[in-house]
C-alpha cells in the first residue's frame, strides 16, 4: 500500500468517504426528504455528493463510476433529467442504474460514486 487509508465521517458501521491510493469512494447517499418528488430527492443526493467529494479534495469532474438505485423504473427519466444537468460536460462516469427496494419508506433514490482524489 502506497499511502495510508483515510476515512471521513466514520461511525462504527461505516465511513461516508474513504480515500485510498488517490481514489475517493463514497458510500451510498440518500435524500433527506423521504416522500419528496424524485427531482427533489435527486438534487438532495447530488448536493450531498458534491459536499462529500469536496471534503476529500475532489469534485464531480473527477468521477470514475456511479451506481444508482431507484425504487421504481418510472423514476428513470426524471432522475436522468436532473443527473444530466448536474454532470460536467465531458466528465460522465461509467454508470449502472437498477431498481431496488431502498431501506427507508419514501426514499426513491440512492447513489454511490467513486472519483479521483
Amino acid at each position: 500500500m502506497n499511502q495510508p487509508i483515510k476515512r471521513l465521517q466514520t461511525s462504527t458501521r461505516m465511513s461516508q468517504v474513504v480515500i485510498a491510493n488517490g481514489v475517493v469512494y463514497l458510500s451510498g447517499q440518500v435524500p433527506d426528504t423521504a416522500g419528496a418528488s424524485i427531482d427533489v430527492q435527486t438534487r438532495e443526493v447530488l448536493t450531498r455528493i458534491d459536499t462529500l467529494l469536496a471534503s476529500a479534495g475532489s469534485n464531480r469532474t473527477a468521477l470514475l463510476t456511479a451506481n444508482v438505485w431507484l425504487s421504481d423504473p418510472a423514476h428513470f427519466d426524471a432522475f436522468n433529467a436532473v443527473w444530466d444537468t448536474w454532470l460536467a460536460e465531458g466528465h460522465a462516469p461509467t454508470r449502472a442504474c437498477v431498481t431496488a427496494l431502498l431501506m427507508k419508506p419514501g426514499l426513491d433514490v440512492e447513489v454511490a460514486v467513486t472519483a479521483l482524489a
